[in-house]
């Protein structure tokens, strides 16, 4: 009796495999998260989840820290009840205030009975959970931080401030209308769900259109490669520094922010002043670009507008500029540089941008590995991640200026701010491919290894201590993407000649700073190439004070690091030859 072989498999066509199983896993995972993402706002369930459950464990094994808090509570029950007794009366001790940047109660009608009532009960109330999600034993850093933002967001959403019913000031405004308010707003909120919904700008934004009143300055595209347009200002004295300027703005939002109106315009006053820009004008990518990385944004970024000023104006040293993510490229630029003997920069500048990320303020919320993870899931669907998607960390981390301050003057006072270049910028965002963002969060954020001297550029570590050049540092009062801090830390990774100032304002308002506006003050102060590290505090005891624009010091500086003026080459101011398109080009155009 014969037995029939059985036939194999044929090579042709091989049967799934364990590693293909895991492809597919790994896919459908990536594709779940995705979809999960729509409803959680691009905010990792998982990473709240953990930081929820390492808080209530430690809280529930803390018996000091139960007896604490139930002793507050009873204080403030008993404080809030003292203090009602006497509500209707005019004057006398508040039992809490609100905290200095908390304008929500400013209204002289929250102190009348009994809207005071319901803001000194959220008021105590607010206070007992910021006691309540910090000082408990245990528990990490980074998971009591987010369980304390997290619970501020529910307060704030719970805030008497957000409902008409409980606001005086809307009430009041209900009494001058006749109502019409709470139309009025209702017809805010429509257009703004109808222009969400459609993808289109906020309302008002379409008023500011580059190359039309807002990034004006004259000047050509002399350079174009598939992640960046090259643009140079057009002279406007007889007579400019011989060392020209390089602005590498931040990739994650247009590069007008340094060219926004004539009269806010840091392009315009450098070049009013005498010297040659040249900046940077990013490409909007596309899921096309989903394998650009950082290598690219260095090598395509900054690295070929430094070649192409060098071609065009040749044996000049370059004053080098960064704003925000493009200071931190143009960091680890000129420390690679550095590294190679490479000696075209003149001097380096970094506005508002991270160096060290040990200390990268409310951010940090938002950026661990599980939510890293996270975002990478919604990246690997699209390619990219939406500047719309980036827009809910922000607002979450200033929810009270830019969500529930918008609920209260447009939605229920009805009345719609008037835009300003600056917001209408805000509002043209950018993609980030996936590879790129990837890197950079895990890279910065995660591992630090720029500040940690592990950052490879071409194969080998880079340290921002090789820098030679002189550098210029600035920090915002009220920098919630960069703070202040934070970019301090340049002082302790560089040992070249350092000037760092602390201007007012935040991470926007206080960089676009010109002279002339009310209220605008600045610290400055510089550390010489041997000079002895001062920590923040020490830096803001000693450092002169001054009032006005930080600009004509950054000015000043630069002049005192630059040659003497000469006479503007025939031909310099038009670009004979080298024109590709008139500025603002192409790519700031991308939607």
């Amino acid at each position: 009796m014969t037995h029939a072989t059985p036939p194999r498999p044929s090579p042709a066509t091989p049967g799934p495999t364990p590693a293909d199983d895991l492809d597919v896993g790994r896919d459908l995972e990536h594709l779940l998260n995705a979809r999960l993402a729509r409803w959680t706002g691009g905010i990792s369930p998982t990473a709240m989840r953990l930081a929820a459950v390492d808080w209530l464990a430690h809280l529930q094994a803390d018996k000091a820290k139960q007896n604490e808090l139930m002793l507050t509570a009873a204080r403030s029950t008993a404080a809030l009840a003292a203090w009602a007794t006497h509500a209707t009366e005019p004057g006398g001790e508040p039992a809490a205030e609100p905290a200095d940047h908390d304008p929500r109660f400013a209204h002289p009608a929250w102190q009348v009975w009994p809207f005071n009532i319901a803001q000194q009960s959220f008021l105590l109330t607010e206070q007992w959970w910021r006691d309540a999600t910090t000082g408990v034993r245990g528990v990490s850093p980074h998971h009591e931080d987010v369980v304390r933002f997290t619970a501020r967001q529910w307060l704030d959403a719970l805030s008497p401030a957000n409902f008409w019913w409980a606001n005086p000031e809307v009430q009041e405004r209900m009494r001058e209308t006749a109502g019409a308010n709470l139309w009025q707003g209702g017809q805010n909120f429509l257009e703004d769900a109808r222009r969400a919904i459609a993808g289109q700008a906020p309302a008002g934004v379409d008023a500011y259109v580059p190359g039309v009143n807002v990034a004006v300055t004259a000047g050509e595209v002399v350079y174009r490669n598939r992640l960046i347009e090259l643009i140079r200002y057009t002279p406007t004295t007889t007579t400019v520094r011989p060392e020209p300027v390089l602005i590498v703005p931040a990739w994650i939002m247009k590069y007008y922010i340094m060219d926004l109106s004539p009269d806010n315009s840091l392009i315009k006053y450098l070049v009013d002043h005498g010297h040659t820009v040249f900046a940077i004008s990013w490409l909007n990518p596309t899921a096309d670009d989903r394998d650009l990385g950082m290598d690219d944004y260095l090598r395509l970024g900054v690295m070929a507008a430094l070649d192409t000023v060098g071609g065009l104006l040749p044996r000049r040293k370059v004053h080098a500029v960064g704003y925000c993510l493009g200071g931190t490229l143009l960091a680890i630029a000129a420390a690679a540089m550095a590294r190679d003997a490479d000696d075209r920069l003149a001097s380096v500048s970094l506005f508002a941008a991270q160096t060290d990320f040990t200390e990268p303020g409310e951010l940090d919320l938002f950026i661990d590995d599980s939510q890293v993870s996270f975002l990478e899931d919604i990246m690997w669907k699209q390619g990219y991640l939406d500047s719309s998607q980036m827009a809910g960390a922000f607002q979450l981390i200033r929810s009270n200026d830019l969500i529930w301050s918008r609920v209260l003057k447009e939605y229920l006072i009805g009345e719609r701010p008037a835009v300003n270049d600056l917001m209408a910028w805000n509002a043209d965002g950018t993609r980030l491919p996936y590879r790129m963002h990837s890197e950079y969060l895990r890279r910065m954020f995660l591992h630090n290894e720029l500040a940690c001297g592990s950052y490879l550029v071409d194969g080998r570590p880079v340290a921002l201590s090789d820098i030679a050049c002189p550098m210029f540092g600035v920090g915002t009062v009220r920098d919630h993407v960069a703070p202040w801090r934070s970019v301090h830390k340049l002082h302790l990774l560089t040992d070249c000649e350092l000037t760092f100032v602390l201007s007012s304002g935040g991470h926007n308002v206080g960089i676009v700073n010109p002279p002339g506006v009310p209220g605008r003050r600045y610290q400055a102060l510089t550390r010489p190439h041997d000079g002895q590290y001062l920590d923040p505090d020490a830096w803001l005891a000693v450092a002169p004070h001054h009032e006005g624009s930080w600009w004509p010091h950054w000015l000043g500086w630069l002049q005192q690091r630059s040659g003497k003026a000469v006479r503007v080459p025939a031909g310099a101011a038009s670009g004979v030859g080298t024109a590709l398109c008139a500025a603002p080009g192409t790519y700031v155009m991308q939607k």
